[in-house]
């Protein structure tokens, strides 16, 4: 039987696809109808972005406030010290506080796109676990909280088994991510009142370890909701393409890159994405979606939009549609494409097009730019390259030079200065 709720948040997941498991559906309904709800998603600061992939538990974030509740974004600056290993093949490479600090600092600012922080009743909070993980006593911790874990069941977790099954190391500072997991729930519950962890399925586990060792200890009922791990329509996974991860700060990914990436969704995907990655109503984003033919593309530029919009903000947006237009319609160069800028001093004696693909970013390495370039699928200034060796030099460059890789991706080569 499908379930019903009568809160807003828990009906907007439902209806929009955000949904996965519960750990008590109906007492957290009434939970969310009875007041305003504190509720987190944990984030370890491995990078100084977040990206798409982490952008469905943001969205979840953003409605959480929309309807009234308390939304926290947890900052890992403890736990980024041990690394999370669930579903991964190896461990983390450790970090020191000087650069999780630093990933923390460009973490605040994708938030800030999203959500309000301040200090009314659903204002965001953001926290670091650092603050009740760094100084913990150990031999106290393994006495008062060790004590109501099982290993026995520690192993039986899937994102723990795929990796013994496989017979790859899990180190024993690994394995204590779960417990301090568990504990973040537990410390956030008890200081800050907090009753829900959200997070994506692969965290379930971690999850109910939280909501069991808080009803242990404290003997308070909390939750847990998880989102559906979401891959594309033709089996990748959200948010990667081909040039790497779809970062959501603008220094390490352009707005335009960011909007092409939402420009080229597959049409199968355009109205299940509308309704996580838009705030646009369910209707239209149905429509969208159920469009055909030629219309697809306008539907595509409508999603672009939309989510380029509360990334970056609606001029971004609106200039990125621009540029795409000049370059795709007319054969134009763009003023916003990923531009490559080089200096007098590096084209001196001449620089092969390869080197450029590679460069700006439309190859990894030379061997993938020559086989792009044998192929067919590279050009310059619209016109089909098939010489790997063709060099430039500055009098070539002395006006942009506009690199493409197959239809969608594109960069500017310039003189600096």
């Amino acid at each position: 039987m499908t379930y019903h709720p009568k809160s807003d948040f828990l009906h907007i997941l439902i209806e929009r696809g955000f949904l996965a498991d519960c750990t008590d559906l109906q007492a957290l309904d009434d939970t969310l109808i009875a007041g305003t709800v504190p509720a987190y998603i944990g984030y370890d600061a491995t990078a100084k972005s977040l990206h798409v992939g982490h952008l469905l538990n943001i969205m979840m974030l953003r409605w959480l406030q929309k309807t009234g509740h308390k939304p926290i974004t947890l900052m890992g600056g403890g736990t980024t010290k041990v690394g999370d290993p669930s579903f991964r093949s190896d461990e983390r490479p450790l970090l020191d506080n000087a650069a999780i600090d630093s990933n923390i600092a460009g973490l605040q600012g994708v938030f800030a796109k999203y959500l309000s922080y301040g200090e009314a009743p659903s204002d965001a909070l953001m926290l670091n676990n650092a603050e009740w993980l760094d100084d913990l006593n150990y031999l106290a911790f393994l006495r008062d909280i060790g004590r109501h874990f099982s290993v026995n069941r520690m192993l039986s977790f899937e994102s723990v088994k795929s990796r013994l099954d496989r017979e790859q190391s899990l180190s024993f500072l690994e394995f204590n991510y779960m417990i301090l997991q568990a504990y973040d729930f537990l410390e956030l519950n008890r200081r800050y009142d907090c009753v829900l962890q959200m997070g994506g399925s692969d965290q379930w586990g971690n999850i109910v370890n939280g909501i069991d060792l808080t009803r242990r200890v404290l003997d308070h009922q909390i939750f847990g909701l998880t989102t559906p791990l979401l891959s594309t329509s033709d089996g990748r996974k959200m948010g990667k393409s081909q040039g790497g991860a779809i970062w959501l700060n603008g220094d390490m990914l352009s707005p335009y890159e960011f909007w092409q990436f939402w420009r080229n969704t597959t049409d199968a995907d355009v109205g299940r994405f509308a309704k996580l990655y838009t705030e646009l109503p369910v209707e239209e984003c149905e429509r969208l979606g159920a469009l055909g033919g030629s219309e697809i593309n306008a539907a595509k530029i409508i999603l672009a939009n939309e989510v380029t919009t509360l990334c970056h903000g609606a001029a971004a947006a609106a200039a990125a549609e621009a540029t795409a237009r000049e370059v795709f319609e007319k054969g134009g160069v763009g003023d916003d494409l990923p531009t490559l800028a080089l200096s007098a001093e590096e084209v001196a004696g001449g620089i092969s097009v390869a080197q450029l693909i590679v460069r700006s970013g439309l190859a990894k390495s030379g061997k993938e730019a020559k086989r792009l370039i044998s192929e067919g699928g590279a050009r310059m200034d619209d016109a089909p390259l098939s010489d790997p060796g063709l060099m430039l030099d500055a009098a070539a460059l002395a006006q942009p030079v506009k690199l493409s890789a197959g239809r969608k991706r594109h960069a500017l080569v310039t003189l600096a200065g």
